[in-house]
């Protein structure tokens, strides 16, 4: 969310902004919230006059009255000023009723206009526009043919897909055995992984007040994402990011405990509405998942090379498991409207032979920190808003297609590398039960 200060004093760069996100629908809305800017600024300069004038005649009021004890003739003025008083009283809670709708207004809007991108940003309408920037592993194809993934799952007793249909309908899972062992395995390496960085472990609530869900995402995406509890003021989190940067709602964080770093594990939950290819079947598009987030809360000269470590964490993570990727980056038309700049990982995928999504990562500068209003004092003393990051340490639904993919062997076992084996009780290799 940008401040209004700034749109009022850079609605052309504003709306330039809206144009390189091919958003053009929503350039209207500039003009339209400095038009009720201005209304309510005006509003609340009379409604301060008011103020000053009401203390100013409520004292003349007092001495009046009090000099028509001796004066009767001073009453008739005495009330004449009192009616001004009523008067002005009515105007101000009409103003102020006024600055309140305004207000309301004003904010709806701000939701809506995007953030200012990074200067770096490659310009695109939509992910097709996305710019790769460098690999990292060698992406080979092997001379044996690789199954789907739920086949190769299934090879192991890993998976029902039937008996969770029954249970829950299309969209969940069981994983069993070995496979869920491994998914487990992955969650609790990934998580070591982030603690020996630095970043302290969390679990978070797995629901959420709807002001947090204002807060860290856009109304779109949360229409899009967000499974509501009926009856009560909560939702499902889609990714644990909503609650650990929710932690520092309202909050002035001191400045010599910035930056905040945390990593956290959840269960995550999303809608997925839409139909979705073959390639997006199986577990890679599903309503419940678990996985391992990384957050950082810092000053806005940090957040760049956050930035920078956060992603390379991604691609370290996955290359100790003998997984190709590639670094993406996003293109403006496929910027979240929060987000300033974000980037993808991908992973090869030796059956497709092309690279999938399975880390994500995002600064998005002070666009959550103004909605949910976390802050800290700088050198100065002065009230600054915190700049916020976010990224995919492991997903392991998406992991899992990457590891069992990248491991597979012609005989159809599958190897633990070295890094995730003492998760795996020692063991160095998967053995199909058929």
């Amino acid at each position: 969310m940008l401040d209004i200060k700034f749109i009022r004093e850079n609605p052309d760069a504003v709306k330039e902004n809206i144009r390189k996100k091919f958003q053009n629908a929503k350039l209207p809305l500039v003009d339209e919230v400095i038009a009720l800017d201005a209304e309510k600024r005006a509003a609340e300069n009379e409604g301060n006059d008011l103020r000053a004038q009401r203390n100013k005649l409520s004292k003349q009021v007092g001495m009046l009255m009090g000099q028509a004890k001796k004066d009767p003739s001073k009453l008739e003025e005495a009330e004449a000023v009192k009616a001004q008083v009523k008067a002005d009283a009515d105007r101000l809670a009409q103003l102020e009723e006024m600055e309140e709708k305004l207000s309301q207004q004003i904010h709806h809007i701000l939701l809506v206009i995007p953030q200012m991108i990074d200067p770096s940003v490659p310009i695109g309408k939509d992910d097709s526009c996305n710019v790769e920037v460098e690999r990292f592993g060698e992406a080979t194809v092997p001379a044996f043919d690789i199954p789907y993934h739920t086949d190769i799952m299934e090879r192991f007793d890993g998976i029902d897909l039937d008996a969770a249909g029954r249970v829950s309908g299309n969209g969940f899972y069981y994983l069993m055995g070995d496979i869920a062992r491994l998914h487990e395995a992955v969650l609790a390496y990934g998580r070591d992984f982030m603690i020996n960085k630095g970043f302290t472990y969390c679990i978070p609530p797995f629901m959420i007040h709807g002001s947090v869900v204002e807060g860290v995402m856009s109304q779109t995406d949360m229409d899009a994402m967000m499974y509501k509890i009926e009856g009560e003021d909560l939702y499902l989190i889609g990714t644990s990011e909503h609650s650990m940067i929710g932690k520092f709602i309202d909050q002035i964080v001191p400045v010599e405990s910035l930056p905040q770093t945390l990593t956290s594990y959840s269960p995550c939950f999303r809608k997925e509405k839409g139909a979705h290819g073959i390639e997006e079947r199986g577990i890679y598009r599903i309503h419940q998942f678990e996985k391992q987030e990384m957050i950082v809360v810092c000053k806005p000269e940090d957040s760049k090379a956050w930035y920078e470590k956060l992603w390379r964490y991604s691609v370290e993570l996955f290359r100790s498991l003998d997984i190709p990727v590639r670094q993406l980056e996003c293109c403006s038309g496929d910027l979240a409207d929060l987000k300033c700049k974000s980037c993808d990982i991908e992973a090869w995928s030796p059956r497709q032979q092309k690279y999938f999504e399975v880390c994500s990562c995002s600064n998005l500068g002070d666009a959550q920190a103004r909605r949910l209003k976390i802050r800290y004092k700088d050198e100065n003393g002065r009230m600054q808003l915190c700049h916020t990051l976010n990224n995919t340490c492991v997903a392991p639904p998406r992991m899992l297609i990457a590891f069992l993919e990248n491991n597979l062997q012609p005989d159809g076992t599958v190897l633990i590398p070295k890094v995730l084996q003492p998760y795996m009780g020692g063991c160095e290799k998967l053995v199909p039960k058929r």
